[in-house]
């Protein structure tokens, strides 16, 4: 399986990565969360764009990119979430696609988060300009209502593989302790049988906790940890994540 590394941080081997989500709204807010993120040790910070006041100021967003990078000092994933898949601000196609180029031109970040359902030319034509450009691409997938059979499940990260995702990512929500295993077993058998590059996957609320710390014995290269406020249901904190992947 092939690794991905940015600076000294590499998923795909070793326990899990720490990513840890800035969901404040102004820029004081995202920069005082920064300074926490980088208190809490994580290894790589996500940038949640669609709470940002300013978002659909593109050029200013990409610009403050630069400071935000500057201020976590580890790499940065930056990811609009659309509304379809649990994002707060609404935002057309045609716009989520200027606003991912425009901070390819002129932002600074290391991984960008890009959805396996948004349109298939503008999705391809994303991913081979942020290739060129030296950035790696998660592609994901957020159902807040269900878990899918462990079939669709492998299905839509195998799409994100063909569509040439460098990490395959996808986030479901557990109705019994039923679909928690039905994750963890689709988790197992991509790792195993098809996956040729880093998977992250979760199962969410409550239920699924169990899945953000599994990711060593089941096949995730990585969990989402709060330093501050969570950006999901049932994201545990950065220190019992960390407390709980050294034992593992």
């Amino acid at each position: 399986m092939k690794t991905v590394t940015i600076e000294n941080v590499t998923l795909g081997e070793g326990q899990p990565k720490i990513i840890v989500p800035l969901v404040g709204k102004t820029r004081a807010d995202v920069l005082q969360e920064a300074e926490i993120a980088v208190q809490s040790n994580c290894d790589i910070v996500e940038w949640r764009i669609d709470h940002f006041e300013d978002i659909l100021d593109f050029e200013k967003t990409a610009e403050f990119s630069k400071e935000v990078r500057t201020a976590v000092g580890r790499p940065l994933l930056i990811t609009f979430r659309t509304s379809k898949e649990g994002g707060v601000c609404p935002l057309e196609d045609q716009k989520y696609f200027e606003l991912y180029q425009t901070l390819l031109e002129q932002g600074t970040f290391d991984l960008l988060d890009v959805e396996l359902f948004m349109p298939e030319k503008g999705v391809k034509e994303l991913i081979e300009c942020a290739h060129e450009k030296g950035k790696k691409i998660i592609m994901c997938n957020h159902d807040f209502d269900q878990t899918p059979a462990k079939e669709e499940i492998i299905q839509r990260l195998q799409m994100m593989q063909a569509k040439g995702a460098d990490i395959c990512k996808i986030a479901v929500m557990p109705q019994t302790t039923h679909d928690v295993i039905v994750l963890l077993d689709a988790t197992q058998e991509m790792y195993h049988q098809y996956a040729d590059r880093p998977l992250i996957t979760m199962s969410m609320g409550e239920l699924g906790v169990i899945s953000r710390v599994s990711g060593a014995t089941f096949g995730s290269a990585a969990t989402f940890g709060a330093a501050k406020k969570a950006s999901a249901p049932g994201q545990v904190s950065v220190a019992e994540l960390q407390n709980i992947l050294s034992v593992l």
